[in-house]
């Protein structure tokens, strides 16, 4: 199963990243947002981190060039039609995805494989919505794609071994490590960071130890690269909000519960280094910790 041209729906923050890493490893790549707006500003993304490769003298100009050439964008769905091989990198909103593969599978062709990048969504609901769920799978990737080594692909129990196959080598060519999951709310990653996540949430909200202590216990003591009060700042306070309820709805764990803290946060407008305050506070030279009047 050959892929010679990529479609990537979705130009924003992993979309973007997506179809960056597609059109370096040489693949025809087109890029779909709903407004030319939103279109330049992930072109303009992957402009911006081409160039900064190209400063760091980890690739040159003609590589960078020929990486851009290989790019191009629309805001046409019916424009992906002849893609090989499409990644859905929206905004995590099962109706709005479904509705997204319906289109899809009507305009392109029998053979095209249809990938979804969510996170925590399962794949099997949105491969159901198309007539082809043995050429549909998850290709999950990790922010900021570009950087990040991992993908998680994504098997349901209707996708084709050649399907999967194809999905799990296309990873590779793109200079990944991808590995296999099933079809859980979660996949590896998730499952397993999320309720680690709102431990951490918990241990602040019961006060066992300061924010800053608690992140120097875990990179300290366990050798994360960043503790978990700084990492939810920098996934997103409202993203794994979001996650979490997704995955409490799914498996009806406490582990997965979102803390009332969390909630909290997510109503104040702390939404992490985005919203310039979530566990720290980002709008001075250093973060430092919020005061969440606990």
């Amino acid at each position: 199963m050959a892929i010679k041209k990529v479609g990537v729906v979705g130009a924003g923050l992993m979309g973007s990243g997506i179809a960056q890493v597609s059109a370096v490893a040489g693949f025809d790549t087109l890029v779909r947002e709903i407004s030319q707006e939103l279109l330049d500003k992930g072109l303009g993304k992957i402009d911006g981190f081409l160039s900064k490769a190209v400063d760091k003298g980890k690739m040159s100009a003609e590589q960078k060039q020929s990486a851009l050439d290989k790019l191009k964008g629309t805001t046409k769905l019916d424009d992906l039609s002849d893609c090989d091989f499409i990644i859905e990198a929206v905004t995590e909103d099962i109706k709005n995805k479904k509705e997204l593969f319906q289109t899809l599978d009507k305009n392109c062709s029998d053979a095209t494989i249809f990938a979804s990048n969510t996170s925590s969504l399962t794949i099997t609901e949105m491969a159901a919505a198309t007539e082809r769920p043995d050429r549909f799978v998850g290709l999950h990737f990790f922010n900021p794609v570009p950087v990040m080594k991992l993908v998680e692909v994504v098997r349901t129990i209707e996708t084709s071994q050649e399907t999967f196959d194809a999905a799990f080598e296309f990873a590779r060519s793109l200079g990944k490590e991808p590995i296999a999951c099933k079809d859980n709310s979660g996949f590896v990653v998730n499952l397993l960071l999320v309720p680690y996540l709102l431990a951490a949430i918990r241990a602040v909200e019961s006060g066992v130890a300061s924010i800053e202590d608690i992140d120097k216990g875990m990179t300290l003591g366990c050798g994360h690269p960043m503790g978990p009060l700084t990492l939810l700042d920098f996934v997103g306070i409202d993203t794994t909000y979001y996650i979490a309820n997704i995955m409490f709805e799914e498996y009806r764990q406490p582990q997965y519960a979102a803390p009332p803290l969390l909630k909290k946060m997510v109503l104040a407008g702390y939404h992490g280094r985005k919203s310039g305050k979530g566990f720290y506070d980002y709008s001075g030279e250093k973060p430092v910790p919020t005061d969440l009047g606990l």
